[in-house]
């Protein structure tokens, strides 16, 4: 797939910290950081001082519970165990009001495949953003449309499935390329706006999210199909299927409250 004009980087490191630049604000409320950025950069530390040959990011939680201001961040991360065939790590993310995220990963040693037939996710039948229309251009690239392949610019209509191709145009830190892990880290939070939108916008505002992946994806581009979504009493839960242009990589769950959409 083509790639993206690269633009300016969210953050620019000095010493510890990461400063944020303009265009890291989010939407829902003025003068903080968005949140899908504090899990880009928590999922930036675990890969940096977690990884190693032969395990595989298969899990990533992260938790958003306190709005981060548009000010200097900084990310700890520790190991809590370390197997023969499973490490787990967690990071803490902390702003200008303190801890603001955190997030936890399970690393799974890759082996053979046993024998057997289980039943799989099919691919889905999405054409590639090339062949789409023109994408949603803000601080990354979209494509949202509908099982259809019809545009959602003008919001959600009916009940057909959700979709999305998202491509990251600006690196997430200054000077460093974006890896798999981080790119699907930071397309996984797009699953609450697919799964909790109503016909009158998005409501619900994200919690938290767990990316679940069997490998990471092969192309810069990353798709999202709204596979579940079910509410009640201002609390929302939600589930997407996540694809690179290979096909299906993993899953997405989410939850949400009910907020008020920005003005």
């Amino acid at each position: 797939m083509a790639q993206t004009e690269q633009r300016e980087a969210f953050f620019t490191r000095a010493g510890d910290e990461f400063l944020p630049a303009a265009h890291a604000r989010g939407w829902w409320t003025s003068g903080m950081i968005h949140g899908r950025l504090l899990g880009g950069l928590a999922a930036r530390a675990l890969e940096a001082e977690h990884a190693a040959d032969g395990l595989h990011f298969t899990r990533l939680t992260v938790d958003l519970f306190r709005n981060a201001p548009m000010a200097p961040l900084r990310v700890q991360t520790h190991r809590v165990r370390d197997g023969r065939r499973v490490r787990v790590a967690d990071a803490t993310v902390h702003g200008a009001n303190g801890l603001v995220a955190r997030a936890s990963t399970v690393m799974l040693r890759r082996s053979e495949e046993p024998p057997g037939h289980i039943p799989e996710t099919p691919p889905w039948d999405a054409p590639p953003p090339e062949e789409l229309f023109a994408p949603r251009e803000r601080v990354w690239t979209a494509w949202m449309f509908d099982e259809h392949n019809a545009s959602a610019k003008d919001g959600w209509r009916g009940d057909g499935r959700r979709r999305a191709w998202l491509r990251e145009s600006r690196e997430l830190v200054a000077g460093e390329p974006l890896s798999p892990f981080v790119r699907a880290a930071l397309a996984a939070d797009t699953a609450s706006p697919l799964a909790h939108s109503a016909d009158t916008g998005l409501q619900f505002i994200n919690a938290d999210y767990t990316l679940c992946l069997r490998r990471l994806p092969l192309s810069d581009a990353i798709g999202l199909e709204s596979t579940a979504h079910t509410s009640e009493d201002g609390v929302a839960v939600g589930h997407c299927t996540m694809h690179d242009s290979a096909g299906p990589i993993g899953y997405c769950m989410t939850t949400a409250v009910a907020n008020p959409s920005p003005a």
